[in-house]
């Protein structure tokens, strides 16, 4: 990675993943923008953390691996996030999000929408939302972004912590749209869009907000991208999966980085389900596997 390559920003939640026997740096955002750092670009992580020491703890890890910090503010009020994570099933944990946190008080200040401006891709989602003050925040940020900038909504609804309103004003802001086969499923009433067959409902959602592409992931059964004139359905790949935490956050960065090289839609696919599938054989969403990533790359990257 140097200054040149393309900024990826994961705007929105910062926080320590809590496992029964650790904790570990997470955030879906955050998990996006590292992941993209492990991938060739300069990943930002838009976030706030709580002057404490899990904040200063978690500012250094990144640093420590190179990623940019400038777009973390400190909030004086409130602590660092938390999540506890049960992993009791390795293929489907389960998450208590803890509230009233420092990244739910986000500033659109004048480093976060600086960087914006520059920004080739950013990706957001809901749970970020579920506060007022950062939801205003992240509207405002989006709005600084470049008219070509590549937005990915990662729609990430978790628990109670969504709205039809939230979830419809994302995807207006979007040129990307990636959820999950459950997600949609919850969403297709909700959104009156097709709910028994996924291609038909990815085709709606993307003609209605006028996406890009819309991905829908389907853990060990692969993916499903839709353009405007190719949809891919990628099967999935076998793996002994130690857990699942931020294995979609690593897809979403592997479809980001072929988006913005513009591979065929079945190129993205197969590299992003590579991507999420590697990371969920190991620990904790953050896991260092730069090396590894560059063989999947020099591997799927049209020739």
């Amino acid at each position: 990675m140097n200054r040149d390559s393309p900024s990826v920003i994961g705007l929105g939640e910062l926080l320590w993943d809590v496992f029964p026997d650790s904790r570990r740096p997470g955030g879906a955002p955050a998990n996006v923008a590292y992941q993209a750092q492990q991938l060739g670009g300069r990943g930002l992580v838009a976030s706030r953390v709580g002057n404490d020491e899990l904040g200063r703890e978690i500012l250094e890890y990144l640093k420590d691996r190179g990623l940019d910090v400038s777009t973390v503010q400190t909030d004086p009020d409130h602590p660092t996030g938390c999540v506890t994570v049960d992993v009791s099933d390795a293929h489907h944990p389960t998450y208590t999000i803890h509230e009233d946190v420092a990244w739910e008080y986000l500033q659109s200040d004048d480093a976060l929408l600086t960087a914006m401006g520059h920004a080739a891709a950013v990706c957001f989602g809901t749970l970020a939302q579920r506060s007022p003050v950062s939801r205003d925040a992240i509207r405002t940020a989006l709005a600084a972004a470049s008219c070509d900038c590549l937005i990915v909504c990662d729609v990430n609804l978790r628990q109670h912590y969504w709205s039809a309103d939230c979830v419809t004003e994302s995807l207006e802001a979007a040129s990307v749209a990636k959820l999950n086969h459950e997600e949609a499923r919850l969403l297709a009433p909700v959104l009156d869009c097709p709910a028994d067959d996924l291609t038909e409902f990815s085709a709606e959602l993307r003609r209605r907000y006028s996406l890009r592409a819309v991905c829908v992931t389907r853990a060990e059964r692969g993916c499903l991208l839709v353009g405007s004139d190719e949809v891919a359905d990628v099967p999935g790949r076998r793996v002994d999966v130690v857990d699942a935490v931020g294995s979609g956050d690593a897809f979403t960065a592997g479809l980001i980085t072929a988006l913005l090289e513009n591979w065929p839609l079945r190129a993205a696919a197969e590299f992003a389900n590579e991507i999420g599938a590697l990371v969920a054989t190991q620990r904790g969403a953050m896991p260092d596997l730069a090396d590894r990533f560059r063989e999947l790359r020099a591997r799927y990257a049209p020739q």
